[in-house]
Formats: C-alpha cells, structure tokens, sequence
C-alpha cells in the first residue's frame, strides 16, 4: 500500500514512540505502559490507513469533470462564485469522512491563474455553513472552454490543508495536487459551458468518478 509523502513525519515519529514505550513496557513487564503501547500502535495502524495514496486512472474523456475527492455528495446546486468565475455556477460539494482517502486530485485539465487562501472556522465539514465559513483554498483553473473553480475547505477535524499548486502551473484531470488532513469538504464550480452529472447521495472517488461534463449545447 502506497502512503503520502504528507503523512511519513507523523508515522516516523508514531513508530519511533512505540518501539521506545513497547521497549521499556515489555522489558519491565508494567502493565500501564504495555496498554500505552497497544494504543499508540493501534493509533499508528490507523494514521497509515488515512495516509494511504492508491492508484487512481483518470476517464480519458477530455470532455469529463473528475471528482477531486473520494467521498459522498451533499450538494448539487447553483450559486454565484464572484472570487474567480464572478458569475453563476453550478457547484457539485464532497463530503470527506475520516475514513475515506484524502488525497486530492485536479477535476478538470487547465493552468491554474487563481489561488486565495483563506483563515476561518473548523465547522463540521458536511454542514452547508461550512462552504463559506471555514478555512479553505480556493483554486481557479482556465480551461479550453472557459474558467472553472474548486475549493478545499477544513473541517472539524482536519487542521490543516495541502495545496501543492502554483500560479502558472498547467495540470490535467486526475493529477495529485495535495490533500486536507483528517475529515474536510471539496467543492467545484461549474460555469455554463458544463453541466453536473451526479446527485446528491453519490459516491465518489478521486480522480475517477466523472461529476460533470462539457455541455456540447
């Protein structure tokens, strides 16, 4: 199983900690330390679980919008982006549980030319106050046919969010681009040129599932 090059600080020092207590716990036989040592090691197992990076291959439509996050759907609808689109867009949000894998993909292949960092709050990610409340990354690409958006935002316990993108950087659809640690929310915003293909209720996985399509009308 591939792991995140995000999460080797935490397992190396995971790791480091049990070998240390497992050591002084088994070589004094002291019960206290030996269930100290059974918890860090099952905190350990857990912590590689969430870091895991698997394999993912992207639809080779290039007409196709791919998901950026494995997770459920909780919204499909329209609003008005006025940081990047500065319009109407359809807005297809992710729900990220602890369980899911957390790496983030690109949705859709373009340059990135918009990238707004903002503070905010560690709301719980599936709450619809989230969107705008919390602390996220808002990322704009320009495509073929038009600007298109999305967003990481955090939630209540992710503390912290990975964008590894640039301003001028040219991606495709199912790049890894970084991840939000620990439970969060991505959103993508679709102008008029595409349409949304899920629903609310949906699986999705990263860098595979198609959320939209160009509209050919």
């Amino acid at each position: 199983m591939k792991i995140s090059s995000e999460g080797w600080g935490m397992l190396a020092g995971l790791a480091s900690f049990a070998v240390l207590v497992g050591y002084l716990a088994f070589s004094r036989s002291n019960p206290w330390m030996i269930a100290v040592f059974v918890i860090t090691a099952l905190f350990f197992l857990l912590t590689l679980y969430f870091f895991r990076d698997p394999q993912r291959t992207a639809p080779a439509d290039p007409k196709a919008i791919v998901s950026p996050a494995d997770g459920r759907v909780v919204a499909v609808d329209r609003i008005t982006e006025d940081r990047f689109i500065e319009g109407s867009a359809q807005r297809v949000a992710i729900f990220l549980s602890i369980f899911d894998v957390h790496i983030n993909t690109i949705p859709f292949a373009g340059q990135v030319d918009f990238l707004d960092y903002k503070h905010g709050r560690y709301l719980p990610a599936f709450r619809e106050e989230a969107a705008t409340a919390n602390q996220h990354v808002l990322i704009g690409l320009v495509t073929d046919h038009g600007k298109l958006a999305f967003k990481q935002s955090a939630g209540i316990i992710a503390r912290r969010i990975v964008c590894r993108l640039r301003l001028g950087d040219r991606v495709k659809a199912g790049e890894k681009f970084g991840m939000i640690k620990f439970g969060s929310r991505v959103e993508v915003y679709m102008p008029d040129w595409a349409k949304p293909t899920v629903q609310i209720g949906d699986r999705v996985r990263a860098g595979e599932s198609i959320i939209g399509r160009v509209d050919e009308k």
